[in-house]
């Protein structure tokens, strides 16, 4: 934001500079740093099961060349894009080979909208289908740099090369903290396939899309790309200490951790006299829970004194659970000059997360954080709605109201009483 005073140097500036002939000294210093240009890669599956004729009247490969046609024109000029493959070259039966068969076709960089369509143009539909070490391709081909990542994974079946798990490696992925987000997209998909690709997206912060027609893939890939151009607010990693004295210091901001099961988490955060910090935690079960779990979030001081907490409980029909807290820091007077000082107060979190023996616990789930710190309100302006909040205002006018409804009850029945006896 550009404020009077910035507005005002920058003007004295440039006629200081007019007059003695010379471009203003230092005019770029206040220029804002130019922005990372965001990266995605478009994973495509080209096994064998694409030559499928279903999606309006052609096979799934002419219609994910189709798509990528339209979204290689529609990409956005300040997007690095990129091509992976999965299953284009080996179409033997040794699997050993078939599930290394994952190449970039199109290197992640400034977009050349022609050559990237010819390479398109030269896939057949081949081979396996190794979706799991097509993300570990996909996640060292985005590496490097602060942009924002994303992968678009097009896949029309499950992985063939288990072991690997591909929702596991989307985990791992994730658990690195690099804030890569994974898109995946089934073609006329298969219940079997949905879960795989749903799970491999919920692990990343990703979407899931079930497609049936050309145009529904073509926009939306086109979507994800644009939506790479124009990322929201990324989470920034941090990794909670076991206890508050080695915890990390934060400031206002979305943080973003790994939580195993049943563990606890701190951090810290320095709240000034006169501010009151608001803090929330969600906690995602990004895979196969027991029922019955719950999170809590405590603020405490250094010295172990509870402040204030937040608890929130679940029993299995939500994949994400919430909860908050805020703790107002009462104003301090200077005493002769000498600014207050901050007080620390360590934010510990904590679940109750518990899994059946066959689901595996590492990575830990998924956390996000957020810390704000805002002016600490007034006692006297902290209630909501003329006092409505605290129950007693509430009271009062229910009080009142019964009673004038008496009266007037009252003060009728006898008015109609008498008009009868009259009668």
């Amino acid at each position: 934001m550009i404020t009077r005073k910035r507005l005002a140097a920058a003007v004295c500036g440039l006629l200081a500079a007019l007059a003695v002939g010379l471009p203003p000294a230092g005019a770029a210093a206040d220029e804002p740093a130019a922005k990372a240009s965001p990266k995605v890669e478009l994973v495509l599956d080209v096994s064998g099961s694409m030559r499928a004729r279903d999606i309006d009247g052609q096979t799934r490969m002419a219609a994910a060349k189709q798509a990528f046609n339209e979204v290689l024109d529609a990409v956005p000029s300040e997007v690095q894009l990129g091509i992976r493959t999965l299953g284009a070259d080996y179409a033997g039966d040794d699997r050993k080979l078939g599930c290394k068969d994952t190449r970039q076709l199109y290197p992640v960089g400034p977009l050349d909208r022609t050559e990237a369509k010819t390479a398109v143009a030269t896939l057949a539909a081949t081979g396996w289908t190794p979706i799991g070490p097509a993300l570990l391709g996909a996640a060292e081909d985005l590496e490097g740099g602060d942009a924002t990542r994303r992968i678009v994974l097009i896949t029309d079946g499950e992985d063939t090369c288990a072991p690997l798990d591909p929702c596991v490696v989307a985990r791992d992925i994730a658990a690195k903290g690099i804030h890569l987000v994974i898109d995946t997209l089934g073609l006329v998909p298969d219940a079997k396939t949905r879960n795989q690709l749903r799970c491999i997206a919920e692990a990343t912060g990703g979407t899931y899309t079930s497609v049936r027609h050309t145009d529904e893939l073509s926009g939306r890939v086109s979507q994800l790309v644009d939506r790479a151009a124009d990322p929201v607010i990324t989470p920034v990693a941090r990794e909670g200490a076991r206890q508050c004295a080695g915890a990390p210091q934060l400031e206002a901001g979305l943080y973003s951790d790994r939580e195993k099961f049943a563990e606890h988490r701190w951090y810290r955060v320095d709240v000034l006299p006169g501010q009151e910090l608001r803090a929330s935690v969600s906690i995602a079960a990004d895979r196969a829970v027991n029922k019955d779990y719950g999170v809590m979030l405590r603020a405490v001081t250094v010295h172990g004194r509870e402040i204030v907490r937040g608890a929130e409980a679940g029993d299995g029909r939500t994949d994400v659970i919430s909860t908050g807290l805020r703790y107002p820091n009462p104003p301090l007077e200077d005493a002769d000059g000498v600014k207050p000082a901050a007080e620390t107060v360590c934010l510990q979190v904590s679940n109750s997360f518990s899994a059946p023996p066959s689901v595996k616990t590492d990575p830990g789930l998924p956390l996000e954080l957020t810390v704000d710190l805002v002016d600490a309100p007034d006692e006297a302006s902290d209630v909501a709605s003329f006092g409505l909040g605290r129950g007693w205002w509430l009271l009062a006018v229910l009080v009142l109201t019964g009673l004038v409804a008496g009266l007037l009850w009252g003060w009728i029945s006898r008015w109609r009483v008498a008009v009868w006896r009259t009668n």
